[in-house]
């Protein structure tokens, strides 16, 4: 994090480096002309110090500027876009150092070729406002691409849950228990738990939880389910065990979250399912899965059972053990939400392992595919008298050689405001994963022909298209116009 200095003080800098470059000036000849030393120039440039009134007049006269000029935010318009970046304040709540970027390595690339990077930072902007990314919705994009840096496997998280299981004597082979939890909480973190103050307002029902730190209270709402009241406690345990400050107080986080607290968050959330599902232990799990020469919905509904999880909380934590233990980092994770009409879908959450991969949010508009199986699975539950409905398909995306076997579980409408909604996790078909579970040879497995959306798909006959395939008659539009200018 950088503060509002720090960033006068990168921008004198950047100017600078480029109005030196650009002049072909080097560090000696602008230290003999302006009695200011090469270390002290090159600390300029690197935004670590900003020179004294009488100083910036003497660097201002060597490249025929006013003093003014050469302190102001406004310059060349080939450098306006690097320096608004700077001083939108994204730097500020951005922390560059966990995804391994010096912010004076990141100038001096800005500075060396400022045309290119200028306009392509140009580019970026127009883009994120044409179609309205608040900075929260690029925060939750760069939380992912952290995530998928690591292959979404934190050992020092899962030494952390492994090391308070040790010390508190929790079971690795059996559900943790709400008291247990609570026990940990009062006593080591003299925090209470209150299952009545957050029901009794109307207005709080969006929210599971809520901790007030002043009365180190956790609030819980009414209707949680199991699964849910322990991933809290959980969670909230994380927060003080790791001793995250930048951290979210209520279940539902505000739209003005900064990445620290997104960061805070994930931490907690991952050393909640890491405490309730004993990593060691989940891997034999998975192996006796993988053993199963016929695909079943019990395989998971097992697991939801021995663990005492929701289904969010099992597939999410397959995220992290998959890619590390199993070799099997080309998957995805997504949460979809649904309208009452069942028409609408949107992707609430997502992760995605290796590469992009399918189905994945946009800003669009446009209809997700009814063929996936975590919307078919939502219009079932539907007509279903069950809280779950556990599936699975092997996915065929249309036009391309890509495959993918997705477990899907949907749920019936929840509380805090929840519309039917599934989770789904999706792993690329491939050797690897052939080789790994031996249900894969099942005859049994359905399959169907998947797409994007229903705008971008060219698949004639689909009893499942909600919206006409607009973007394909546009392309196939401009295919003719070219082809009838051909024949002029």
């Amino acid at each position: 994090m950088i503060s509002d200095s720090d960033v006068v003080k990168l921008i004198l800098g950047f100017k600078l480096r480029y109005l030196r470059l650009s002049k072909k000036i080097s560090y000696q000849q602008l230290s003999a002309e302006t009695g200011l030393s090469v270390s002290y120039l090159n600390d300029i440039e690197k935004g670590k110090k900003y020179p004294k009134p009488d100083k910036l007049t003497s660097l201002a006269r060597v490249f025929d500027l006013e003093y003014d000029e050469l302190v102001s935010t406004r310059t060349d318009k080939r450098l306006q876009p690097v320096i608004e970046l700077l001083n939108s304040g994204f730097f500020k709540v951005f922390p560059l150092n966990e995804f391994g970027i010096s912010l004076e390595k990141l100038i001096d690339v800005f500075s060396t070729s400022p045309d290119r990077f200028g306009a392509f930072i140009s580019t970026i902007l127009k883009m994120i406002r044409s179609y309205q990314i608040e900075k929260e919705d690029f925060f939750r994009i760069a939380l992912r691409s952290y995530q998928d840096m690591h292959d979404n496997y934190f050992p020092e998280l899962e030494a952390a849950a492994s090391q308070l299981r040790t010390e508190k004597g929790l079971p690795s082979r059996q559900p943790v228990t709400y008291d247990a939890l609570a026990d940990i909480l009062q006593k080591d973190y003299d925090v209470t738990i209150d299952r009545v103050g957050l029901s009794k307002n109307k207005r709080l029902r969006n929210f599971r939880s809520y901790y007030q730190p002043a009365k180190k209270v956790l609030y819980l709402n009414e209707g949680l389910s199991e699964g849910q009241e322990l991933f809290i406690l959980c969670k909230e345990i994380g927060f003080h065990y790791l001793k995250i400050t930048e951290r979210p107080m209520e279940t539902l986080l505000n739209k003005e979250a900064s990445f620290d607290k997104l960061l805070g968050n994930f931490k907690a959330s991952y050393f909640a399912a890491a405490l309730i599902m004993d990593a060691v232990e989940l891997v034999k799990d998975i192996e006796l899965i993988s053993r199963a020469t016929e695909w079943s919905p019990d395989l998971i509904g097992k697991l939801l059972s021995k663990y005492q999880v929701t289904p969010e909380t099992l597939l999410q934590r397959f995220t992290n053990i998959l890619p590390h233990h199993f070799g099997l980092n080309d998957l995805f994770f997504i949460r979809l939400g649904s309208t009452d009409d069942l028409i609408r879908y949107n992707i609430t959450k997502e992760l995605h392992l290796s590469q992009l991969h399918q189905p994945y949010h946009t800003e669009l508009g446009e209809h997700l595919c009814h063929r996936w199986m975590s919307i078919s699975a939502i219009k079932s539950i539907k007509n279903l008298k069950q809280d779950y409905l556990i599936d699975s398909q092997i996915s065929e995306y249309w036009g391309t050689n890509k495959s993918y076997f997705c477990i899907t579980v949907a749920n019936s409408d929840g509380n805090f405001g929840e519309q039917a909604g599934s989770i789904t996790l999706g792993m690329l078909m491939n050797e690897k994963l052939r080789g790994t579970f031996n249900f894969m040879k099942d005859p049994a497995l359905k399959k169907k022909v998947v797409n994007t959306t229903c705008e971008r798909c060219s698949l004639a006959d689909c009893d499942n298209r909600v919206a006409p395939p607009r973007y394909i008659e546009e392309q196939n539009h401009q295919a003719q116009l070219e082809a009838e200018l051909g024949k002029l």
